[in-house]
């Protein structure tokens, strides 16, 4: 494993964070198969030092105002949803992969390069006009980011934010998103 560290590193909340938050993702070669370079998060979120200043920095740049939940998409979106909703002091909400939810849901299903995914959120998880901040560990294609997204406008929710620790942009994720704004805090 290699470090990801680059001094021109770049994200939307400035160098400084980038370079922080590329200090601390791993370089996995051949995961989960050959030719796949996998960009691990777990040593930033095992840095509760720095770990507390992305957090911080992501409640920062939307304001503690901006929102009502955080919604978290299924499963590293969890660790930093959570921790953002208890910095801003709202609630949180999952969006989970099909089946996981114990109550009626709303669903969506969207195409992934072999097949189809289905995404759900429980269908009170929004009041009218709850304002969203949705929240993920890595944005490749977009795919789910905008499932998710969609979610949760159907659901009743109203999406002011989108963020995420890190954006592959060779994949052209925020482009699919456009017009809806993406906030990653390093690109690569």
């Amino acid at each position: 494993m290699t470090e990801t560290h680059s001094t021109a590193a770049r994200g939307d909340s400035g160098p400084e964070t980038a370079r922080l938050v590329a200090s601390r993702v791993l370089d996995v070669p051949d995961f989960p198969q050959p030719g796949v370079l996998f960009k691990d998060l777990m040593p930033l979120f095992a840095d509760g030092k720095v770990f507390r200043e992305v957090v911080d920095g992501i409640v920062a740049y939307h304001g503690r105002d901006g929102f009502d939940v955080v919604v978290g998409i299924e499963a590293r979106g969890f660790v930093v949803a959570a921790a953002v909703a208890y910095a801003a002091g709202v609630g949180v909400v999952p969006v989970r992969k099909a089946g996981k939810l114990p109550r009626v849901a709303h669903s969506i299903s969207y195409a992934l390069e072999y097949g189809e995914a289905t995404l759900e959120v429980h269908e009170d998880a929004f009041t009218a006009g709850h304002r969203a901040l949705v929240v993920d560990d890595v944005l490749a294609t977009g795919g789910t980011a905008e499932a998710t997204l969609d979610l949760v406008e159907r659901a009743g929710g109203t999406v002011t934010g989108f963020t995420v620790l890190l954006e592959l942009g060779f994949l052209g994720g925020r482009e699919r998103l456009a017009p809806r704004s993406v906030h990653a805090l390093l690109t690569v």
